[in-house]
């Protein structure tokens, strides 16, 4: 069984940065397609990134691109979320998940492990 576990959230002002991890035990995160997700209050769950070891680019939300960066630490078996220019509507439960290579493909459905999320708050 994966487990993953994410840190990172907290409070932030308007414009500011994060930085969320990812972290695995006992799997390497090099074979997985690794998403990050987010729930606002009172919303659906939504893609803000994924990352498949087999393309080229990771994928962004239109909302993200240009300020969220995903990365991989290989070395670290970490997957990072570098989130600036922060704003308000970011503020959401964010999700660490892990699917088949291909996985991102299918968004949720493209993933089998969950991490159980870290808070984010952005606000003045």
């Amino acid at each position: 069984q994966v487990q993953l576990v994410e840190s990172g959230g907290g409070l932030v002002q308007p414009g500011g940065s994060l930085r969320l991890s990812c972290t695995a035990s006992e799997v390497t995160l090099d074979y997985y397609a690794i998403g990050w997700f987010r729930q606002a209050p009172g919303k659906e769950r939504e893609v803000v990134s994924c990352d498949s070891p087999r393309d080229g680019s990771p994928h962004y939300a239109e909302a993200v691109k240009g300020r969220f960066t995903i990365s991989r630490d290989n070395a670290k078996n970490i997957v990072l979320l570098q989130m600036n220019s922060l704003k308000p509507e970011d503020t959401a439960v964010y999700y660490c998940a892990a699917g088949t290579p291909f996985g991102c493909n299918w968004g949720e459905d493209g993933m089998d492990y969950w991490g159980k999320g870290t808070l984010v708050t952005v606000s003045s």
